[in-house]
């Protein structure tokens, strides 16, 4: 992997850790701090309780660049902790846990190396959010504990805990992505369709059927990358272009375009793929033996 000033390098996890694991777990992402010395591991996490039931659970672990774990406090892992997240003052750390399961609502949580967790956003729940590169905001989708109101996209600010509404949605069903450059958001409305929304100009969308699955932005945002099956199972990867952004009223209705999928790769099927950095490549992880292929982003 690389680390935030894209040098390569090879993190273990601490053999400490390892040991003491009750569990059986699967890393499920890692990210840099921004000065790029510590990293937050996801990992998804199976035990088993007195029952005999099997309990999934996320939590996240602190590594520094050498792959010794950092604790928090005096805790060595950030227990039912996903989507975790530095600030930019690389000590503290913003996490969703569950409100509302299985992984319907969540709240925002944070802590930091002198190990004082508090709540963020306290008594607001929300669908999903997505941070910002270089940055403390976070766009998220927020929904009322209830699921009584309409989903509200917002742009929160996780420091100073200010927030300002960006638009109300006509539903949201997962997939929230920040396109490269940060000026537009893409998300499922509904099973088969996304729609994309200009963050500056918040009236102007679009909408296209595609079908459900795990899908990333083409670094020159003009088309996403689909694949064709939810997240951990392997599917096909589709190129879905993005129709023009129009202005819409609210309450007006919205045109769903539905352009014909192109598939990739000669339409093999994959578990895992990204972008790198630079847009130039995509790495994919081929099922099986889950080896890593990487190749030039077909046109």
């Amino acid at each position: 992997m690389q680390d935030a000033g894209g040098k390569r390098k090879k993190i273990f996890i601490g053999e400490k850790f390892q040991r003491a694991a009750p569990f059986t777990y699967s890393v499920d992402s890692f990210r840099w701090s921004p000065n790029g010395h510590l990293i937050l591991a996801e990992l998804f996490t199976a035990s088993v309780d007195e029952s005999g039931k099997t309990v999934d659970a996320p939590m996240t672990l602190v590594l520094d660049e050498s792959g010794k774990e950092v604790k928090m406090g005096e805790e060595n892992v950030i227990k039912d902790a996903s989507k975790a997240t530095w600030l930019q003052d690389n000590a503290t750390v913003i996490f969703f846990t569950e409100v509302l399961k299985p992984k319907v609502l969540f709240s925002f949580h944070y802590t930091n190396r002198a190990g004082a967790p508090g709540l963020v956003f306290e008594g607001r729940t929300f669908l999903d959010a997505v941070p910002v590169p270089g940055s403390n905001y976070n766009y998220a989708v927020e929904r009322d504990r209830n699921l009584s109101g309409p989903p509200r996209l917002q742009k929160l600010e996780m420091l100073s805990q200010d927030d300002k509404e960006i638009a109300t949605l006509d539903g949201y069903e997962g997939g929230l992505a920040l396109s490269p450059s940060g000026t537009k958001i893409a998300y499922y409305i509904d099973k088969e369709v996304i729609e994309v929304r200009d963050l500056a100009a918040p009236t102007k969308l679009a909408r296209v059927r595609a079908g459900f699955g795990v899908f990333r932005w083409a670094p020159d945002e003009t088309r996403i990358l689909l694949k064709r099956s939810v997240e951990k199972k392997s599917g096909d990867l589709v190129w879905i272009p993005i129709p023009p952004l129009v202005a819409h009223a609210a309450g007006a209705e919205v045109e769903v375009a539905q352009p014909t999928p192109v598939p990739i790769l000669r339409g093999l099927t994959f578990r895992e793929f990204a972008f790198s950095p630079d847009g130039k490549f995509i790495g994919v992880i081929v099922p099986g033996r889950r080896n890593l292929a990487v190749y030039p982003v077909p046109r």
